[in-house]
């Protein structure tokens, strides 16, 4: 085990997330006790994470999940999905770079991920800017994610709503969004978290709030989709989902947070990031006073 710890405690990032109501009840920050028990299950079992992710960000994404604790194998040929889904501890399918081979394949990793009971998130990439990916995404709904964890734009695309987006970047804020990720959750049976200043992680009835993170994140490329990644890492063998996910915007926010304190800027954020996620310990989390 890692024996050195990140050099700094998270903060939260705006106090207007303490307590914000909500069309389905109260929104509160998840408590830190939670994002450590959640993270030291998730080192105690180490899980094998099936992604078909974006062509972009393999790399960054493998990484994350290594230094977190997890097991990433980026298995994409549509010969090999449905076997590997179904053996996998969780699956990733993120539309960033997507094109109809790829797309056949993540069809049939849905299909055989939902028919195997393992749980998969979807990470709808610039959804609601593009007919064809829009499409996709939302024809893989019927395959029953476990979650979905988008930008702000894209919830309210994939929730029906007009997202707008540039490219992959959102042009609404994730407060804007909370009301139509809440509606999606309750559409699809799936936890939907939705990121950006404050991420807000629902199931329709209860939303947590991470009020964590920095704008550097946003600098890099393939933070978002790694973090896409690791919910489904933290939704392998959940009792919880929604506590699953909320913990894992959690830990990638409070490293973002750590790490941009030990960087000088996107070239040495991602390093930093790396370091922040591999020694971070759930003990620094589970006896915080915001527990």
């Amino acid at each position: 085990m890692p024996s050195k710890t990140p050099s700094k405690s998270p903060t939260p990032r705006k106090s207007s997330a303490k307590t914000t109501p909500s069309s389905a009840g109260t929104v509160t920050p998840v408590p830190l006790s939670l994002v450590g028990s959640e993270l030291a299950r998730l080192r105690a079992t180490a899980p094998l994470t099936h992604c078909l992710t974006n062509e972009v960000v393999q790399g960054i994404t493998a990484n994350v999940l290594l230094a977190l604790g997890a097991s990433p194998a980026m298995i994409v040929a549509e010969e090999e999905v449905t076997a590997f889904a179904g053996i996998a501890g969780a699956v990733l399918i993120n539309v960033g770079t997507l094109y109809p081979e790829r797309f056949a394949a993540m069809r049939r990793a849905a299909q055989a991920a939902q028919q195997a009971g393992t749980p998969w998130v979807l990470d709808p990439v610039a959804v609601g800017v593009l007919d064809y990916r829009t499409g996709a995404a939302r024809e893989l709904l019927a395959f029953a994610p476990a979650a979905i964890r988008g930008n702000a734009s894209e919830i309210l695309a994939l929730a029906g709503f007009t997202g707008g987006g540039k490219g992959v970047d959102s042009t609404a804020s994730a407060d804007a969004a909370r009301e139509a990720a809440e509606q999606l959750a309750r559409d699809t049976g799936a936890i939907v978290a939705v990121t950006g200043e404050t991420d807000y992680i629902t199931d329709g009835e209860k939303t947590w709030a991470v009020p964590w993170g920095d704008a550097l994140m946003t600098r890099v490329v393939g933070t978002g989709c790694a973090l896409s990644a690791v919910v489904a890492a933290f939704c392998a063998g959940a009792s919880n989902r929604l506590d699953a996910v909320a913990a894992a915007c959690a830990v990638m926010a409070i490293c973002g947070e750590v790490a941009t304190g030990e960087s000088h800027g996107p070239g040495s954020f991602t390093p930093a990031f790396l370091d922040a996620l591999y020694l971070i310990q759930p003990g620094q989390l589970a006896g915080t006073v915001n527990a």
